[in-house]
């Protein structure tokens, strides 16, 4: 198994720490690498909560809790993040609030989790085991409307239609059960794919996605995380694919632009309710980096802090 590197580990916390005696949330603890770099800037009064849904991270995060008083670990998904924290004892307003999106390389590593098309495994994909359905369960039972909708709206994957055909032509054969048979499958039906890039990449994004409700999980985050933020206090959003990084960087611009009202409607500033600012431009994996952890090729990180309302006024 390779070794693990947190993607922008540095620039990361160095965004979210304002104050080493805050109260901070990791909502994608996976092993912990920017969880023991925040832990590593507080000072005793600061806290830390960690979340994540799989099973093994959140084994690895009751260890880290055991070793550190400062840190606390939730299972579940980062949308329920205040819920979570006021459960560990850890209370709104937070400080800042960390999402390290996707799939984490332990989790590709592992051939049995069912996320990669290059090792094969049973085709599970979700990263919490004992919830939901499967990638193969929904994949036995969907209509092919609705798989080349997932392909093509999670995964943006053009011949959506066609590998939802052949993925039902499969299927009627034998059942999709295992990783490299999906693979297989997609490649077969696939006429064309980017350079460098596996023709099942978008396919098995999509499914993952999916299957996951990673996109909404997001979307309810940010539908509260400005409010449960102090003054001061920023988010910071690392993402791996565009749909992701769509979101965040349409979330953070409405919210830094304020109420959009009608250019003859005369409003004050404060009306216009601005609640975040944007901190820099999104910043990307230097050459360095990306040369000794190739994932971190398609991160794109964001970074807004939460306004006073006198900054608004």
């Amino acid at each position: 198994m390779e070794q693990h590197l947190t993607v922008l580990l540095d620039e990361a916390v160095a965004a979210l720490l304002t104050d080493t005696s805050g109260r901070y949330i990791d909502g994608t603890f996976g092993r912990g690498g920017h969880s023991r770099h925040i832990l590593a800037g507080l000072s005793p009064e600061g806290r830390l909560l960690g979340i994540d849904k799989d099973a093994q991270a959140f084994a690895e995060g009751l260890e880290l809790a055991k070793a550190d008083q400062r840190f606390h670990i939730a299972r579940g998904s980062f949308a329920d993040f205040s819920t979570l924290a006021a459960s560990e004892g850890i209370e709104a307003p937070f400080t800042g609030v960390l999402l390290d999106l996707g799939v984490s390389s332990p989790q590709l590593d592992q051939a049995e989790r069912g996320f990669s098309f290059m090792r094969d495994g049973d085709l599970d994909m979700r990263m919490d085991v004992d919830r939901g359905m499967s990638a193969a369960q929904w994949i036995a039972t969907a209509e092919e409307a609705e798989i080349t909708k997932v392909l093509r709206d999670y995964g943006e994957e053009r011949f959506a239609k066609r590998i939802a055909r052949a993925i039902i032509a499969a299927r009627e054969e034998q059942p999709i059960t295992r990783t490299l048979q999906l693979a297989k499958i997609v490649t077969e039906a696939n006429p064309a794919w980017e350079k460098h890039k596996h023709p099942a990449t978008r396919s098995f994004q999509a499914i993952r996605i999916f299957i996951n409700d990673e996109l909404t999980d997001l979307e309810v985050l940010l539908s509260k995380v400005v409010d449960s933020l102090e003054v001061g206090g920023r988010l910071v959003v690392i993402s791996f694919h565009s749909l992701e990084d769509r979101i965040v960087k349409r979330f953070m611009r409405r919210q830094a632009e304020g109420e959009q009202v009608p250019a003859y409607i005369p409003v004050t500033e404060s009306q216009r309710n601005r609640k975040l600012k944007i901190i820099g431009k999104a910043v990307k994996a230097t050459d360095h980096e990306v040369a000794l952890n190739p994932r971190s090729r398609s991160a794109v990180m964001r970074v807004a802090e939460k306004l006073a309302y006198d900054e608004c006024a």
